[in-house]
């Protein structure tokens, strides 16, 4: 697969990572408690990383035919993220309090990481819409091959955006427990916003 084609991509993958979003949102919600960065950034790149895997395996063109799954999926995420949001602004995040969430385990976090990217339809719509501009019949790599390839790009960029979101979140508003609160209702509303914004969308579609 050609270099250029991959720096393209990169280009375009690395602007889309950097618009804040649901992802940012919890980020920066894991970097505010002890030890959940690690398992929240996992938990997402492993939702990416199905997506991909759905995309290269050709089932992502038979999801994106079927409006009435696509529908299902964009219903179940944005409920999803309505929960979180609601969740966060019921409890919002105050770093310096004596007792942390009792149920804040590693497979907790890592798991509400993975739903956040892994039944996010517009990431699934993204990849749809953008890896197949990316692929070319005439390379010496199947066109699964250069999905999967592009598709790491992607993790890539998202396991270093992501990281430093949440490392950056942990030490700037650790300190600051009003920020902190301020910033985690902010992504708590973010949650609900997008959640309304990929339904809103999938209706006008």
């Amino acid at each position: 697969m050609a270099i250029s084609m991959l720096f393209a991509f990169w280009v375009v993958s690395i602007s889309l990572v950097m618009t804040p979003g649901a992802d940012w949102a919890y980020a920066i919600s894991a970097g505010m408690r002890q030890r959940a960065i690690g398992p929240a950034v996992l938990g997402m790149l492993s939702g990416y990383l199905l997506i991909t895997l759905v995309v290269a395996a050709g089932v992502g063109a038979l999801v994106s035919s079927v409006p009435s799954v696509l529908t299902a999926l964009t219903v179940i995420g944005a409920a999803y993220l309505v929960w979180l949001g609601v969740g966060v602004l019921r409890h919002p995040v105050v770093p310096n309090a004596a007792v942390e969430e009792a149920n804040a385990t590693w497979a907790g976090w890592f798991g509400r990481g993975f739903l956040i990217s892994g039944i996010n339809p517009k990431a699934l719509l993204l990849f749809l819409a953008l890896l197949p501009q990316f692929t070319s019949v005439s390379n010496s790599w199947s066109i699964p091959t250069q999905i999967t390839a592009m598709g790491a790009v992607q993790i890539i960029n998202c396991a270093v955006v992501y990281s430093v979101v949440g490392i950056g979140s942990k030490f700037i508003l650790r300190t600051r427990p009003e920020a902190a609160r301020r910033v985690s209702q902010f992504s708590g509303i973010a949650m609900i916003v997008i959640a309304a914004y990929l339904v809103i969308g999938q209706v006008m579609m």
